[in-house]
């Protein structure tokens, strides 16, 4: 599992050089917090910028925790609080179904090593509806009442449990969006 910021030898993208004050992208890439700022402000600044690598809609920057506790820098401070700006007026959009496919492997990654961290909380109601649609998933998936029955339709049956779990970790990840957007941007 990937560590709680960047990997050892990168460098941001848009300006080469080490990270400063470094946040994760929904699309998984890394910038140094003033960098994506500068990228969002020579576009347009009612829109989301799109990501300098892959050209996705950035529409959620998450700092890492060690810049949250340099938060007593004026610098990391005034980069943080752009971030949080920036999230604020992006980081509720979710976007359609495919830009929710697309930030499926980037929460549920976060959200696995959030569960793993011990340092780490979630709310307790974050915590429980994440369990009881883990819980109501695999139910549906092992009991023998299905939609489509594997018995008469074969392979074809297993759709309908698949798309139960891609449903559930939908849900799961938007839980977990909107926790990020409350940390990283809302109020």
């Amino acid at each position: 599992m990937e560590g709680p910021g960047p990997p050892a030898n990168d460098m941001c993208s848009v300006c080469h050089g080490n990270f400063n004050t470094p946040c994760q992208s929904n699309c998984c890439h890394w910038f140094c917090a003033n960098c994506i700022m500068l990228v969002w402000h020579h576009g347009s600044a009612v829109q989301p910028c799109k990501c300098p690598l892959c050209r996705r809609p950035i529409t959620l920057l998450v700092p890492t925790d060690d810049s949250l506790s340099h938060r007593h820098d004026p610098e990391v401070a005034n980069a943080l609080d752009k971030i949080q700006r920036y999230n604020r007026l992006f980081g509720e959009r979710e976007g359609g179904l495919l830009q929710r496919l697309q930030d499926l492997p980037f929460l549920l990654r976060r959200l696995l090593r959030d569960f793993s961290d011990p340092r780490r909380s979630l709310p307790l109601v974050i915590r429980a509806r994440v369990y009881i649609a883990m819980i109501l998933s695999v139910v549906y998936i092992i009991s023998p009442i299905d939609i489509i029955p594997e018995g008469i339709l074969g392979i074809v049956g297993l759709l309908d449990d698949l798309l139960i779990v891609l449903i559930c970790f939908l849900h799961v990840a938007a839980l977990y969006r909107s926790v990020l957007y409350l940390r990283h941007g809302g109020s």
